[in-house]
């Protein structure tokens, strides 16, 4: 683990200590973890579920939660109160179904998250990621201008120096599994955003292919192209380019060879995005393996407010980085 970078995210999120509901808080490695960055200082723990499970799952775990708020979903008063609320921030769905949609504890957690009540949700350990995709998308609904869910990750490498030194955040390895042009597009906005939230860099982000800036051609480098002139309409304010080569995108003598036009992201780009989930999950484990890089994420992006999923084998401590990432993007 990068101490130094989770010192950072601590820093950040004490800046503003951010309400993180947990909708699966009879887990024993979710309390843990909650426990653990609530110590830290990094979050306000907010629990959702039945009072008497939570307790009962609490005290056979051995965490002390008497200093955590606990918020009741099988209250009916309660999911009525905030089922008429969420009608002032979405209308999709009738109140009625909004407060029998609240009696699942995810549900629930991002109904509070919608109408204030909490700031961020965290889930997934005993839900797939495309439960808690669809529970965001339902009641938080996506990012103006963005119609993609993805994720993104922050790979630590020993040994290289980037514009940032060891970290390169990268997407998608996750979620999209071969985005078209207009999904790739909002994955590269998506990723700028996301890591000016959580590192502070002017992200200089490079759309990844096989080919450099016209040095090959097929319909998969066709779909890269076509991402980088979409992000570039939507967004002219963020640098993204590509079609590059990783090399082309990370090394800067690589760079002067291989592209032959002035570019903002060339040779010094501090974002990689993959053309689809086979170059972004096999790059990633690939740097994992030989390289013995550490991985932190992944983080749901795409949403209006603030979204995390987990993996259901992650560690303690692998959960309590990824809470403190949330708050600090939070």
């Amino acid at each position: 683990m990068n101490v130094e970078l989770m010192n950072k995210w601590v820093e950040v999120a004490k800046q503003k200590v951010n309400r993180i509901a947990f909708p699966e808080a009879t887990e024993e490695k979710i309390l843990k973890a909650a426990k653990s960055a609530e110590d830290l200082g990094a979050i306000k723990a907010v629990l959702v579920g039945s009072p008497e499970a939570i307790k009962a799952a609490a005290a056979e775990a051995g965490v002390d939660i008497s200093g955590m708020e606990i918020i009741d979903n099988t209250d009916e008063e309660a999911r009525a109160s905030a089922a008429a609320e969420y009608q002032k921030y979405s209308t999709l769905l009738s109140e009625s179904s909004v407060k029998r949609k609240g009696k699942d504890p995810m549900n629930y957690a991002f109904i509070c998250e919608a109408i204030g009540r909490v700031d961020a949700v965290f889930a997934g350990l005993a839900h797939t990621t495309g439960e808690v995709i669809l529970a965001a998308q339902t009641f938080i609904g996506l990012a103006d201008g963005i119609s993609t869910v993805s994720s993104m990750g922050i790979i630590d490498v020993p040994g290289f120096e980037g514009p940032y030194g060891s970290l390169m955040p990268f997407a998608d390895a996750a979620v999209c599994m071969n985005p078209n042009p207009e999904e790739l597009a909002d994955i590269a906005i998506t990723t700028c955003e996301t890591v000016k939230q959580l590192l502070g860099w002017e992200p200089r982000c490079a759309l990844l292919s096989f080919s450099s800036d016209g040095s090959a051609e097929h319909e998969s480098v066709d779909k890269v192209r076509g991402a980088v002139k979409i992000a570039n309409e939507k967004r002219p304010d963020l640098k993204i380019d590509g079609e590059f080569q990783l090399d082309t995108a990370l090394l800067p003598k690589t760079a002067e060879k291989k592209v032959k036009r002035e570019s903002e992201v060339a040779g010094k780009a501090n974002i990689i995005v993959f053309p689809d989930i086979n170059a972004g999950n096999i790059g990633v484990k690939i740097v994992q393996i030989f390289a013995k890089g550490d991985c932190y994420g992944p983080m749901l992006q795409g949403f209006k407010k603030p979204v995390s999923d987990c993996s259901r084998s992650a560690p303690v401590s692998e959960l309590t980085g990824n809470i403190i990432m949330l708050s600090a993007r939070a």
